[in-house]
């Protein structure tokens, strides 16, 4: 089975691919790179593989926003599994630590480390990439650049470690999707779904949120992002917990679904820690 996921080799994203793969019982699946979220989603929309991983929440910094878009653009995926994934950061690179000017890495990665990299590295320049695994990959070489990476790109990359763990929280850790196409599940442990509703007026997200509260789902999380249509026009991303099985959900949703201009059921699934 192909599975798409951010690359290059040595991201966190390909971590949680082969532990999906493990969990899923996906015997020498092939792992595809992706250059982006965006394009890791994109390769399973087209058919180019079966499967995708994709980040979608951090327990420090929040949704992953070009997931979230990318998954309202493509309502016909759905969630198999997910897992949730021990993020800890090594600032990795081929010179000293005190002659370091430019630090890389994925700004998810950045942001986590913000506090770390002000007492540390007060005076270096902050350089987004597209992934950690690929800042690792621009480092190589150079003496005053640094990279935030996991310690499996650091030795992908021949890379020193020039301090470990560096994440400003020690409890940080990523949410990680496997995403299908194909019949949703609505057996599991937790439901993502997207909507957006007819009209922002008093009390419309309210009432679409009663929707949950009185069939007692709980929602784990709610995130909004802006439609990109207009000003105050938003999508909401909801994550619920399904202790008592799939009919709660699907009451629910039968009594949401005229409340919203559209709806996106991505299924139910289980999480497992790793």
């Amino acid at each position: 089975m192909r599975i798409a996921f951010l690359g290059p080799a040595g991201t966190y994203g390909e971590q949680a691919a082969r532990a999906l793969a493990e969990l899923e019982g996906i015997p020498e699946p092939e792992l595809q790179p992706q250059s982006g979220i965006r394009a890791v989603i994109q390769a399973l929309a087209a058919g180019r593989t079966e499967a995708a991983v994709v980040p979608v929440e951090n327990s420090v910094e929040g949704g992953v926003t070009a997931c979230m878009d990318a998954l309202w653009e493509h309502p016909e995926l759905e969630i198999s599994r997910a897992v949730v994934l021990p993020i800890r950061h090594a600032l990795v690179g081929s010179g000293p630590l005190d002659g370091i000017s430019e630090v890389l890495s994925h700004p998810q990665a950045l942001a986590q480390c913000s506090l770390w990299l002000s007492e540390n590295t007060p005076n270096a320049l902050q350089l987004p990439t597209s992934s950690t695994a690929e800042a690792a990959r621009m480092v190589k070489g150079s003496k005053f650049r640094a990279a935030i990476a996991s310690m499996q790109a650091a030795q992908e990359h021949g890379l020193e470690v020039l301090a470990y763990p560096i994440n400003d929280v020690a409890g940080n850790c990523t949410r990680f999707l496997l995403l299908r196409r194909g019949e949703r599940n609505w057996d599991g442990q937790l439901a993502s779904l997207a909507f957006s509703l007819h009209a922002n007026q008093p009390g419309a997200l309210l009432e679409a949120l009663a929707c949950f509260a009185h069939r007692a789902l709980n929602m784990s999380r709610i995130e909004s992002r802006p439609s990109k249509r207009e000003m105050g026009e938003y999508i909401f991303f909801v994550d619920l917990e399904l202790p008592a099985g799939p009919e709660p959900l699907r009451q629910a949703l039968e009594e949401l679904k005229p409340l919203c201009e559209h709806l996106a059921v991505f299924g139910a699934y289980p999480i497992t820690l790793v």
